[in-house]
């Protein structure tokens, strides 16, 4: 019998785990190109390719705009093909597309890459969560998605500060040599991904791929649809709502400390700096037990107190002498930071624990789609509030912020919820049809045979993502 009850084990202890180890191994790959594109690709676009401000700002939310769609049509596609092979195929378009955006400077061309880009960069973390989703359970699910989101951010700094040389160089040459980098270490991370096993296309229904026939593996899957789910869509639009401080520290926060403070312009940096480091260390250890569906709903109530007090912070960074801005603006990044870690850790283990266990990447798609809606509209949303109306934009943001994850909390509030009444009667038939686990039998297994590495999937009691 195993005795391990910590939720989340050691860090090199989950990398044992060969599914988690790939998934971290191409996501740190694959972020460092993400790094890349995020931080030349507006640059390129209006000191090289010539695109006016306004241009690359429409360019931009046309390529956001196909990433909501293709993140609900790959969460779909993932629960009627493999989803390893699909995983695979759209981190190396993806790849190409930012090798091929080094030469872009027409309008049409520019819009139609960036919407590959980001396109295939959204479904892809579609099919990733469904095959979290699959090859995961409870509390080493929380685990394995806080592990990659620190690995992901580590990633994304790394490439930052890569794709700091070619804006020092400021040649046209130096921008297109680091796309291209860019983009062939995108393609490396698709190559990584090759080596999941196939346990991963294990389909919802707990079906064996190695016994399964091909047309049984691809046919129309059971279950609920996400779009006949109200509860669930009311998390995704919560969340999403929430997902907007993400644009709070992208777009707000250089505007604010430019336009309205005192504060050295270089604060931008340090703040970037600060959360980058803060989900890095606090990521996997503040993600503990949000496998537990009150537990997760409470962390998302207090991120949103966090973001409220964060919001209120940025706001009296105005007005003050620089040595003060500074100290507000640090205490607001952290306040944001903690806020972020919290919030992440909470909803995306709801997306998990309240989905449909037979339709994992519809579900995931749907939830990923709120999250890319959020992203759009969030540069909109923080203009036209806290930098058009300064304080008052501020508190407005605030009360968001606060009520959206006081919605979430609310949504996990009742006695029980549907899924855990479908696992408490699974369990007392005897069977968990979806995830392979026949209780009181030889064969316990999730999605493959368990190995002493695999002990992070065995836990089914909470701590407490």
């Amino acid at each position: 019998m195993l005795t391990q009850t910590r939720a989340t084990p050691p860090l090199l202890t989950a990398l044992a785990d060969p599914v988690l180890r790939i998934l971290a191994s191409a996501a740190l790959v694959n972020t460092l190109g993400r790094g890349v594109f995020l931080t030349l690709s507006i640059l390129y676009l209006t000191l090289f390719a010539g695109l006016s401000a306004t241009a690359v700002a429409i360019v931009l939310t046309i390529a956001s705009g196909v990433g909501v769609l293709t993140s609900i049509i790959a969460g779909h596609l993932a629960d009627r093909m493999s989803p390893r092979r699909l995983l695979v195929t759209l981190v190396a378009v993806e790849g190409c597309a930012l090798i091929a955006f080094a030469w872009s400077s027409e309008v049409l061309v520019v819009t139609a890459l960036a919407s590959v880009t980001i396109g295939a960069n959204r479904a892809s973390n579609a099919v990733r969560s469904a095959i979290i989703a699959r090859a995961f359970e409870g509390p080493s699910r929380a685990g394995t998605r806080a592990i990659l989101r620190a690995v992901s951010n580590a990633g994304i700094a790394l490439g930052s500060a890569a794709a700091g040389i070619p804006v020092l160089i400021g040649t046209t040459a130096g921008y297109r040599i680091t796309f291209v980098l860019a983009g062939c270490a995108t393609l490396a991370g698709a190559a990584t991904l090759l080596a999941l096993p196939r346990s991963v296309d294990v389909s919802a229904r707990g079906a064996d791929p190695s016994n399964t026939p091909t047309d049984a593996r691809t046919s129309l899957p059971v279950g609920r649809s996400p779009f006949r789910d109200p509860r669930y869509l009311s998390l995704t639009l919560l969340a999403g709502i929430f997902a907007m401080q993400f644009g709070v520290a992208e777009v707000g926060l250089p505007i604010w400390v430019v336009a309205h403070t005192q504060a050295p312009h270089v604060i931008v940096s340090i703040a970037l700096i600060v959360n980058t480091a803060g989900v890095i260390l606090f990521q996997i250890p503040l993600s503990r037990g949000s496998e537990n569906i009150r537990r997760a709903g409470n962390m998302t109530g207090l991120a949103g107190i966090l973001m409220a007090a964060a919001c209120f912070a940025y706001s009296g960074a105005s007005g003050v002498v620089a040595p003060a801005a500074v100290a507000v603006l640090l205490v607001a990044v952290l306040l944001h930071t903690f806020a972020e870690i919290l919030s992440s850790a909470g909803t995306w283990s709801l997306s998990f624990e309240l989905a449909d266990r037979a339709r994992p990447g519809a579900y995931q798609g749907v939830f990923g789609m709120g999250f890319a809606l959020g992203s759009m509209l969030a540069p909109l949303v923080v203009t036209v509030t806290a930098l058009d109306h300064g304080m008052l934009g501020w508190v407005a943001l605030a009360f968001v912020f606060l009520g959206s994850a006081g919605a979430v909390r609310a949504l996990t509030g009742g006695r029980r919820t549907r899924q855990s009444s479908r696992v408490a009667t699974m369990i007392a038939s005897g069977r968990l049809p979806g995830s392979g686990v026949e209780v009181g039998s030889k064969r316990a297994r999730t999605s493959r045979t368990m190995n002493p590495a695999d002990s992070i999937r065995s836990e089914s009691n909470s701590t407490g993502q």
